[in-house]
């Protein structure tokens, strides 16, 4: 195979860690492949990395929410040839509020791109990297996937699971030259608070929050030293670390009290 027509797949790319990653890569001389729903973005993001770094960045507009897109888009790359040696599944949406007050059709949503469409992104991509012996899988969790999040209940357990099956997944490719590694950020600086509706002013007033450049840049260190799992920052070391140091009551409590002050609920 030659070099060129090796590829990194980046979902959510148009904005946030999804865009940094993107930019961190090209960087680093690879060819891109760009998945996002919003297509003006997409070109001028693909432009402009072209530009910068001279690498080849294609892109396909998708909503990973609608499963007959995603479907759309694995056909695609199937047909295509390209050959994707590094999945990275960062497309994630997020919902603040009384899970019973919210909108079903956006908790569905939630999971169709959190859970499901990650899950079927890493079966159909993984299955190609495991029979060639050879590729790296990259899954976007939140320090929220080390416990329990109420007002935010979906979707920390919806990053629970990325968390738990990025894991299992290493151990089983670990034996097919595949690796496998999850990124685990705290709140960082994007839009993902806008658009789920949430209040960070207090946590950006207290320099808690990395930017997004500086989240990708950790992530890409780590791919590159095959770390099963990258936490961001010392403080969110931290804090993935209460939920084995304090009784897991006490941590739903603390979760609550947090989510309620920013979820405008």
């Amino acid at each position: 195979e030659n070099l060129m027509s090796r590829y990194a797949l980046v979902t959510g790319a148009s904005s946030g860690i999804g865009l940094a990653l993107a930019e961190a890569l090209a960087r680093r001389g690879r060819n891109l492949i760009l998945v996002a729903r919003k297509r003006d973005a997409l070109e001028s993001i693909a432009y402009e990395l072209t530009q910068r770094f001279s690498v080849d960045v294609l892109f396909r507009v998708c909503d990973l929410s609608e499963p007959l897109q995603l479907s759309g888009l694995l056909h695609e790359l199937e047909q295509n040839g390209q050959v994707i040696e590094l999945l990275v599944n960062n497309a994630g949406l997020g919902s603040g509020g009384a899970f019973v007050a919210q909108d079903w059709r956006r908790e569905q949503q939630l999971l169709e791109v959190n859970v499901l469409a990650l899950a079927r992104l890493c079966h159909a991509i993984g299955t190609v990297m495991a029979a060639r012996g050879h590729g790296q899988i990259l899954n976007i969790a939140s320090v929220a996937a080390f416990q329990p999040g109420p007002w935010m209940s979906s979707y920390y357990a919806s990053k629970a699971y990325v968390l738990h099956f990025s894991e299992g997944l290493r151990e089983e490719l670990r034996a097919h030259g595949v690796k496998v590694s999850v990124l685990c950020p705290g709140p960082t600086h994007s839009a993902f608070f806008r658009n789920a509706q949430l209040d960070t002013s207090a946590l950006e007033r207290g320099k808690l929050m990395l930017s997004a450049e500086e989240v990708a840049l950790i992530a890409v260190r780590g791919l590159e030293r095959n770390r099963a799992i990258i936490v961001p920052g010392w403080r969110n070391r931290l804090l993935t670390m209460a939920p084995r140091l304090f009784p897991r009551w006490l941590v739903r409590r603390i979760a609550a009290r947090i989510n309620r002050r920013f979820g405008r609920a």
